[in-house]
């Protein structure tokens, strides 16, 4: 039976990110618009999201669809944070740091898309929507709901056939930067995961309970 929850944790978009906390991210194109104009995109993306974002967070699950994309990440601690920036003393707090990150990352890779296809003006709605994952229960779920989002929305009839989503990237012999062996531990192993994202598959007649981002 798919897991069922009386209340989501609350979304607010304003909210700082704080030290070594789990946050669902999601975001999408401004008015909607795609943000993922053809194949290339998605792998570019996931440069700049290395690049400028991964520094600063572990991160557990992602899914990259046309017009919005879903993050399962744990913010970095104080120290660690401290510890990339050099040690150096600055007024910014580490909070402003973790939302730098991402807003270097929409900024460079909007500059990008508008150089490449001559548009101008904003690409991604700002703020970003940021959910803080605290309950252990949710954040299991929350791995499959990323993972499901491409047959949620009609990409695909399975979404174990979708290609810009984490998904097989536990379930292969191949370097990630996702922290796979902590995520396969929460399943107990490959087979657990594997079998924990068939239940909820089953069960997604409950989905209605879980209006949390974009139709």
């Amino acid at each position: 039976m798919a897991l069922v929850f009386n209340s989501l944790p609350m979304e607010t978009r304003r909210t700082q990110l704080e030290p070594n906390t789990y946050y669902h991210i999601y975001n999408r194109g401004i008015n909607g618009q795609n943000i993922f104009l053809e194949e290339r995109n998605y792998t570019y993306f996931l440069l700049k999201y290395a690049q400028y974002v991964s520094p600063f967070v572990d991160t557990f699950a992602y899914c990259l669809l046309k017009n919005h994309f879903h993050l399962l990440i744990r913010t970095k601690s104080e120290e660690g944070v401290r510890q990339l920036l050099g040690g150096r003393k600055e007024d910014k707090s580490v909070s402003w740091h973790f939302s730098n990150v991402f807003a270097s990352l929409f900024q460079s890779y909007a500059q990008a898309i508008n150089k490449k296809y001559s548009r101008t003006g904003a690409f991604f709605e700002e703020p970003f929507h940021r959910i803080a994952v605290k309950d252990e229960a949710y954040f299991s779920w929350l791995i499959w709901y990323i993972h499901y989002n491409p047959q949620k929305h009609g990409f695909v009839t399975d979404f174990r056939d979708y290609s810009h989503s984490s998904y097989h990237n536990f379930l292969v012999e191949k370097k990630t930067r996702l922290n796979k062996e902590e995520v396969l531990g929460w399943f107990g192993n490959k087979q657990g995961y594997i079998n924990f994202h068939l239940v909820q598959q089953e069960g997604v007649m409950n989905m209605e309970d879980f209006v949390m981002e974009y139709d």
